[in-house]
Parts: C-alpha cells; sequence; structure tokens
C-alpha cells in the first residue's frame, strides 16, 4: 500500500513543540529520511503552533525545516501520531491526503480520556493525590493514572469501536503502525488499510559498546513503566541492587546500561519501547511482562523464558530468572544476540519501509 505522490507533493509531519520523548524523535527521523534519503519535500508541523521556538534542543542534529501553515492540496500528504491533539488536527482539512503514525496504541487511548473527552471524576481524584504525594511530600506517585484507564478501556471493545469512530477512521488514508500490537489491534477492527513502519534507535545508542567484564549484579527499571508490579519485585528481593532509569542524560542512562546485567519492565509497552532496545544493544538481559507490544515476538524477539506475566505468584519465579542471569551471565547475554542483530538492522528497515510506502513512481 502506497500513497499518491507528485511532483509538488510537499509531505507534513506533525509533532508536540519543544518535547523531548521517544514519539517525537520518531517523528524528527521521518522527516529526516524523507527528505535525505527519499529526496522529498518534507516538514514538520509543530502543535500548539504559537511557540516561537518549538523545536527541542536534542532534536536540532535532525536539522527539519518547519511550517506553521499547511497546504491543504490533495497532491500533499499530512502524518500525525496518534495522539488525539494530533489526530484532531486533521479536522481542520479537506483535501489533503490523511495519514496516522500509530506510535502507540495505549496512548491512543489514554490521551483521549486525558483530554476530557471523557468525565472520569476518579482518574481527577487520583491525579490531585499523586500531584499531593510528588509536590508536597516528595514521594513517588500513588496511583497508576494509565494502568486505571488502560483497565477501564482496552479491552472495552463498544469503547474504542466509539472512539474510532469518532476519529472517523473511513476518511484516514493510510495507517502506519509501529508495532506489530498496532496492527493486530486496528486490524481487530476491521481496519486494513495498514502499513508497517518501525523505527529504529538514536545512533549514540548503536554506535555504543559494552564490557561484558564490567557488568555488574545490577537490575535497571523504568519506574514510569509498571511501577506496582516492579515495586513488589523489588521488596521481595532485598538483596538485589535496583537502579532506576530516570532524570538521567542519554549518557548517564548508556553508561547505566553498560554497567547492569539486567533491565527489567512489566510496564504496558504502548508500542515498541525503546529503552528495552537500549538495553539489550548495550548487553543487558531483558525481562519484560506480556503485556502491549511484549505480547508480540515481532515486537520484543527475546526467548520466551524471559516474559512473564505480571501476576503475584510469579514474582518468585522472576527473582529467580534474575538470579540465574546473574549467576550464569557470560551465557544468558548470548540469548539475545538475535535481538541485538535486529536492533542494528532497524535504521536500514526503516529506509527500505519508507521506499515501500512513498513510492517514487507514482507521480500524476
Amino acid at each position: 500500500m502506497t500513497l499518491s505522490i507528485s511532483r509538488n507533493t510537499k509531505i507534513y509531519v506533525a509533532s508536540p513543540s519543544n518535547v523531548a520523548t521517544g514519539g517525537p524523535e520518531l517523528l524528527h527521523q521521518l522527516v529526516y529520511h524523507l527528505r535525505n534519503s527519499l529526496n522529498l519535500d518534507a516538514y514538520m508541523y509543530y502543535f500548539p503552533a504559537f511557540l516561537e521556538n518549538p523545536v527541542h534542543p536534542n532534536y536540532e542534529i535532525y536539522n527539519c525545516p518547519f511550517v506553521k501553515e499547511i497546504e491543504d492540496k490533495k497532491t500533499n500528504i499530512f502524518i500525525v501520531p496518534e495522539v488525539i491533539k494530533g489526530i484532531e488536527l486533521l479536522r481542520s482539512f479537506k483535501k489533503i491526503q490523511e495519514v496516522i503514525w500509530w506510535l502507540s496504541i495505549d496512548n491512543f487511548i489514554t490521551s483521549y480520556i486525558y483530554s476530557n473527552k471523557i468525565r472520569y471524576s476518579s482518574i481527577t481524584f487520583r491525579r490531585i493525590i499523586n500531584k499531593i504525594s510528588r509536590d508536597i511530600f516528595e514521594k513517588d506517585n500513588i496511583f497508576d493514572i494509565n494502568e486505571i484507564i488502560l483497565k477501564k478501556y482496552l479491552y472495552n471493545k463498544n469503547f474504542i469501536s466509539k472512539f474510532l469512530k469518532e476519529v472517523n477512521m473511513q476518511n484516514i488514508d493510510l495507517n502506519l503502525c509501529q508495532s506489530y500490537y498496532a496492527m493486530n489491534f486496528l486490524g481487530g477492527f476491521g481496519i486494513n488499510n495498514i502499513v508497517y513502519l518501525s523505527d529504529y534507535l538514536n545512533k549514540e545508542f548503536l554506535l555504543e559498546t559494552f564490557d561484558i567484564n564490567k557488568k555488574e549484579n545490577i537490575v535497571t527499571y523504568n519506574p514510569q513503566k509498571g511501577y506496582g508490579f516492579t515495586k513488589k519485585i523489588i521488596s521481595s528481593a532485598p538483596n538485589i541492587k535496583f537502579v532506576p532509569i530516570i532524570n538521567m542524560t542519554r549518557q548517564q542512562v548508556i553508561e547505566t546500561l553498560q554497567q547492569a546485567k539486567i533491565y527489567i519492565d512489566f510496564g504496558n509497552h504502548p508500542g515498541k519501547d525503546r529503552v528495552p532496545r537500549e538495553a539489550a544493544i548495550l548487553g543487558c538481559c531483558v525481562i519484560t511482562g506480556k503485556r502491549g507490544s511484549a505480547a508480540f515476538y515481532e515486537d520484543v524477539p527475546v526467548p520466551e523464558e524471559y516474559k512473564f506475566e505480571d501476576k503475584k505468584e510469579n514474582i518468585p519465579v522472576i527473582i529467580e530468572k534474575i538470579e540465574d542471569c546473574f549467576e550464569n551471565f557470560d551465557e544468558r547475554y548470548k540469548d539475545f544476540d538475535y535481538y541485538r542483530q535486529v536492533i542494528k538492522q532497524e535504521p536500514a528497515k526503516f529506509i527500505e519501509d519508507l521506499k515501500k510506502i512513498f513510492v517514487l513512481e507514482n507521480f500524476k
């Protein structure tokens, strides 16, 4: 499945203004390669559009030009991320080819709830409690809000069907999916104009190496993903050193993963997450749950023995696996050779997939 491209086609890619997270980086990578690998006329479009300098310093290296206005022509293409504020941008246009890049499924749902489309008073109350915990008592969040939302809505087919209808999916010319999880999810609702377009890690990770002899018995984790269950593992293993990856520069993340032997992630895996790949490429054994993209081998290609459902009865087995990786690391880290090989090939695969979608022979 391809997009209609003429010699005058302009491609616009929407991204949140001055935000540095995984999603916006992928959106900048897309424009960079459309311009430099495919020689197409591509631009960033930032929202909200009123900021004088909407480019986050982390993404200045991509040197992506941006516009504040979009030409609504049928020969042009507008690509937006799956969050509700991105999708709502499409409603201002009538002629342009509309594309959603599904970097996540879960964020699609949570962004809809947070946008106050649904009055969910218990969520508002819990967010206030979390803010008090952080700002006044300087403690961790008490409630995992995303977890609460997803438990209520992710598997509610009536809600999702209604939501997709509101989005006017029939008007979308193409759905790009960053994960097999997203492809499977959308396909389950009868959406068939789907094409796989994943991503790749920042070259700072791909060019780094690790020394297996300098690895220590450390387990790293992201406290923003599945912390409720991870906290139970930590409290059940007082003799194991756990290091959270939070409030770190990119270089600090690299150094931490180079030092650690294991990375665990029992979060919701809303898309094909970056941190598990960053950990694997820097020589960590990766232990995950089975939610979201982690349930798909194509997204997280690690042996099944390293994936566990986030149930209390599995905690002893998870700790046992951690200890096994510590004691036999010279052998266990080899179980992730294929995962590392896949990650190294992702930049070339990304460009290859772009060329299949944006076909230059489709001149009109």
